[in-house]
């Protein structure tokens, strides 16, 4: 890692580690029964691992490296798949990293933040911050990908229905694509509401068809959960059961949601449906699966191998089992692109991306937030995922490796977590991590073959918004430090400028996002201009981690003397900045603010690349590209336009 590296996550272990003091609170279950939270869990945590079924068992046989559907593999494969979401999705993720939250809340940055705060500075740190940000760039990939091959992956069973469907697979996926994506700005507070019901007769449908096919053979139960079928497995065909992994990931992806999403519904509602409903209903439709190829002769094995799920169907159910499907997969969708709004947010807030215009489409809900550039962005990148591979099959070949890469480096994160902040001795860590690191190094080798094939696709994804994200906090940081070195104490400045200036009627306020050192605006007026106006109010605004500030605690005011006030308005993260609405509740500092008489000084940096030891010109560049399509601040705080003056800097990195 180059020096340059190391700068850039030390600058971002800044703003993490002032994150980890104000974590959010609130989002657990409070009140709420386990039970109700946890048919909620099942709606919205469970619906990308939920719709493996339709491809992972068949990608295993039938994928890009084709295995011989005989007894020996496909007893291997399910156990396989077995002891692949024991040892993934409950033993690391329910049962040990979800112990790991932050106030409450998973998710990479989570982690991030608790090793933030009990590393107390160490210089050893950054390259866990790096490869924590590297999982949240996944994440984006995984976003992207998740969507697509769903989606695809449902369509196809039309042609199970009716063949003349098969021509507009491609079509139909991108038509419900498109819609799911035009959909978010009106929100999915209502829609949500059908979200539990839905995926739960999804499920009850999954376990409904697996046993429908087990009667067949009830011994592939024991044989399933026999580990020794997956241990003969890669000791009879090594190499091929190594490659298989590629195929048997595909079961748990989604695992990590149960972590990022922790924070909605708490750590035991989601155990409890996990261990009670999800695992049981997926493995024994993934038994079914493997009864119904094993009971059919060589020839139509082959045949049946190509799209189990769907052919495990009863003719007269193959309609309401593909609009099952279908909806699933659209929840499933829904889930992974509400996720991309709140990481996205999550990111803006600790300094990792520039301001970007969210909205809140729910007032009860503080997940329901929509981000058009997050949202369009995502949709072309999917619809040209769907064109690009045109079928789930070829889209599976992307999938997983960002998945894999992302669950890797949770347990990175998890090792320092257990040593630094739990203080777990040796023995008792150790055993738990070699455990998790073989597991997660292997899937990862595995989804590496896949790399020629289109697993590319993620990880240029990934390395895409990874340089995005270090980028944008490294270059904060050093502008930060660059208009730092200039800054003028308040009272110095509040002594000499009130007497050597002139004073003209009005108010000025002049916004900054410090609250100390006086604002560059202020300075540039008065060095331009030569005049104070006779009220001045230094404005910040906070926002805290709570949905809604009480208006007994809106607002928190300092006279500074000489007419000089300090504003600091707080809001709740839900509560839309009304900034010129806020100020006419106040009266206690000099009387009250008419806006045909009040002037909004904004300062806005020009940002110049310059050969300085701090980043490449080209991430300069990047930097001052991504500062200039930032949100205004003016829409941001609804200032009116026409009283608004903005003053701009120079700044060079």
């Amino acid at each position: 890692m180059t020096a340059e590296s190391q700068r850039a996550a030390e600058g971002v272990a800044t703003a993490i580690e002032a994150a980890a003091e104000t974590g959010h609170h609130g989002h657990g279950p409070h009140g709420d029964g386990k039970l109700k939270l946890a048919v909620g869990a099942v709606g919205v945590v469970f619906g990308d691992i939920g719709t493996s079924p339709l491809y992972a068992f068949r990608e295993t046989f039938a994928g890009h490296h084709p295995i011989e559907p005989d007894r020996l593999h496909i007893y291997g494969v399910l156990s396989l798949v077995f002891w692949s979401m024991m040892l993934v999705v409950t033993f690391k993720y329910v049962m040990t990293i979800m112990r790991a939250d932050n106030k409450g809340e998973g998710g990479s940055l989570a982690l991030l933040a608790l090793i933030s705060r009990s590393s107390e500075g160490k210089r050893w740190t950054w390259p866990i911050v790096l490869l924590g940000v590297f999982a949240t760039a996944l994440f984006y990939g995984d976003s992207m990908i998740t969507p697509a091959m769903s989606v695809l992956s449902a369509t196809e069973g039309l042609s199970y229905v009716d063949k003349g469907f098969e021509p507009y697979i491609v079509p139909i996926a991108l038509g419900i694509l498109i819609g799911l994506f035009a959909i978010q700005a009106r929100g999915t507070a209502k829609v949500g509401a059908l979200f539990g019901p839905i995926m739960l007769l999804y499920f009850l449908m999954l376990a409904g068809l697996g046993i429908l096919h087990i009667g067949n053979n009830p011994w592939i139960i024991v044989e399933t959960l026999n580990p020794v079928n997956a241990l003969r497995f890669f000791y009879l065909d090594g190499f091929t059961a190594f490659i298989a992994l590629g195929a048997v990931v595909l079961a748990v992806t989604g695992a990590e949601a149960l972590y990022a999403d922790m924070g909605h519904f708490g750590r035991g509602p989601i155990g409890l449906s996990w261990l009670s409903f999800v695992l049981p209903a997926l493995m024994l439709n993934y038994m079914g699966q493997g009864a119904m190829v094993l009971a059919a002769e060589a020839g139509p094995r082959t045949e049946l191998i190509s799209d189990p799920f769907f052919q495990m169907m009863p003719q007269f159910l193959e309609l309401p089992v593909v609009i099952l499907a279908l909806l699933a997969t659209i929840i499933a969708s829904q889930a992974v692109i509400s996720g991309a709004f709140s990481l996205t947010q999550q990111a803006i807030q600790l300094g990792f991306m520039p301001r970007l215009r969210v909205e809140h489409t729910s007032a009860s809900a503080a997940g329901q937030i929509y981000i058009p550039i997050v949202n369009w962005g995502l949709m072309v990148m999917v619809i040209l995922l769907v064109l690009g591979f045109g079928s789930s099959s070829n889209l599976a070949a992307a999938y997983g490796i960002a998945v894999t890469g992302a669950m890797f480096i949770d347990t990175c994160l998890m090792s320092v977590v257990l040593f630094t902040l739990w203080k777990w001795p040796a023995w008792k860590a150790l055993p738990v991590l070699a455990v998790f690191f073989i597991v997660d190094i292997a899937y990862f080798g595995a989804n590496l073959i896949k790399v020629p094939d289109g697993g590319w696709v993620p990880l240029v994804i990934g390395l895409t918004i990874f340089t995005l994200l270090t980028t944008w906090s490294r270059g904060r940081k050093l502008m930060q430090e660059e208009m730092a070195e200039g800054a003028m104490p308040i009272p110095i400045f509040v002594k000499s400028a009130a007497n050597s200036a002139t004073r003209v009627p009005g108010t000025a306020v002049f916004m900054t996002s410090s609250s100390d050192g006086v604002p560059h605006a202020l300075l540039h007026n008065l060095k331009h201009n030569k005049v104070l106006h006779e009220r001045i109010i230094l404005l910040t605004i906070k926002i805290a981690d709570v949905p809604f500030v009480p208006e007994s605690k809106l607002c928190q005011l300092e006279d500074l003397g000489q007419g000089f006030h300090r504003l600091v308005l707080n809001y709740g993260f839900m509560q839309p900045i009304d900034v010129p609405e806020a100020l006419m509740r106040v009266t206690s500092c000099g009387g009250e603010f008419k806006m045909l008489e009040t002037s909004f000084f904004l300062s806005r940096q020009t940002l110049i690349a310059a050969k300085k030891p701090g980043m490449p010109i080209w991430r300069e560049k990047l930097f001052a590209w991504m500062l200039r399509n930032s949100e205004s601040a003016m829409e941001y705080f609804r200032l009116p336009s026409n009283r608004v003056v903005e003053l701009g800097s120079q700044v060079a990195i």
